[in-house]
C-alpha cells in the first residue's frame, strides 16, 4: 500500500530523509518540511531524482515558532487537495550544550515546544484535511527515552538538562497521541507513536556526544510499516518499540496527568 499524499516533518536529514527516500519509489505525493531552505531544496532534488514520477512539494517552517507552524498548516490546507498521512518526525534532541536551556519563539522550553507543542498544533490544524481524506494515518516519532512530566516544573526552569527535557517532551508526545486517538475514534484517522530504533546515526545523537549504534534505515522500516501496513489500518492509540506494540511510561496512562497535559497544551498552542 502507498498513501497518496504524505507530509513528513524534519525531512532534510536523518530519519525524515530516509522515510522520504523509502516512500518516493512507491509513487503518490510527498510533502517535505524543513526549516532551512537550502537543505530542503537539496533533499527535494534528491527525492525527485530517485523517483521522477513522484510529486514532491516543500514547506518551510521553524517548528520552534508556533506562528510558523500554524502558517504552514494554513498553506497546506489551501494548496493540498488531500492528506493521507502525516509523519511528525522533526525533533530537538538533547543538544550539543545540554546544560544550556533554550527557548522557543513563544518563550517555551525548546524541546517541549518542538517535540510536543508543534506536532500537536500541526495535527490539530490539519485535522479537517486528514478527516476529509480518511482513511488517514498519523505517526508520531517518539522515543524509548521517556521521563515523567513534573507539572510544577513543566518548562524545566529548575534542574535543566537537555536529555531530561527531550525525554519529558517525548512522553508528552506519546500522551497526546493516546488522547488524540481516543478523540478521533470513528473518524477514519488513526494516530500511533513509536520508538523507531536505538541510537540511530543522526545529527542529534552525535551532537549530544553519543555513539550511534545503528543506521537510519533501521528506524525507517518500523516507521514506514505504521504508514503502510494494511494489517494496521484500524490500529490506533498505540505505542510501538520498533515493530512491537508495547507499553509506554506509566504516566501516559494516568488520567489526571493526561488531563493536566492536554489542558496546558491547548492553552499554549492557542
Amino acid at each position: 500500500m502507498s498513501p497518496q499524499t504524505t507530509l513528513i516533518t524534519g525531512a532534510t536529514q536523518g530519519l525524515g530523509r530516509g522515510i522520504a527516500l523509502d516512500l518516493a519509489p512507491r509513487g503518490g505525493t510527498l510533502l517535505l518540511h524543513g526549516r532551512d531552505r537550502t537543505r530542503l531544496d537539496a533533499v527535494a532534488k534528491e527525492v525527485r531524482a530517485a523517483a521522477p514520477d513522484t510529486t514532491v512539494r516543500t514547506y518551510l517552517a521553524d517548528l520552534a515558532d508556533l506562528d510558523q507552524v500554524h502558517a504552514m498548516a494554513a498553506r497546506i490546507r489551501a494548496a493540498e487537495p488531500r492528506l493521507d498521512a502525516l509523519v511528525n518526525n522533526a525533533v530537538a534532541g538533547g543538544g550539543a550544550e545540554p546544560l544550556r536551556r533554550e527557548l522557543s519563539r513563544q518563550g517555551h522550553e525548546l524541546r517541549f515546544a518542538v517535540n510536543h507543542l508543534a506536532p500537536y498544533a500541526l495535527i490539530r490544524d490539519l485535522l479537517p484535511l486528514l478527516i476529509a481524506s480518511a482513511p488517514a494515518r498519523v505517526v508520531n516519532v517518539a522515543s524509548i527515552g521517556q521521563e515523567a512530566l513534573d507539572f510544577d516544573n513543566i518548562m524545566l526552569e529548575h534542574d535543566y538538562e537537555g536529555l531530561r527535557a527531550y525525554c519529558r517532551s517525548k512522553l508528552a508526545m506519546i500522551t497526546a497521541t493516546f488522547e488524540l486517538a481516543a478523540e478521533l475514534d470513528g473518524t477514519g484517522v488513526t494516530v500511533n507513536t513509536l520508538h523507531p530504533a536505538h541510537l540511530m546515526d543522526t545529527e542529534g545523537v552525535r551532537a549530544y556526544g553519543l555513539t550511534p549504534a545503528v543506521g537510519v534505515e533501521e528506524g525507517v522500516r518500523p516507521t514506514v510499516r505504521l504508514l503502510l501496513d494494511p494489517d494496521l489500518e484500524s490500529t490506533t492509540g498505540r505505542y510501538f518499540d520498533r515493530f512491537t506494540d508495547t507499553r509506554a511510561h506509566d504516566q501516559a496512562y494516568d488520567p489526571r496527568a493526561r488531563e493536566r497535559l492536554m489542558h496546558l497544551t491547548h492553552a499554549l498552542i492557542g
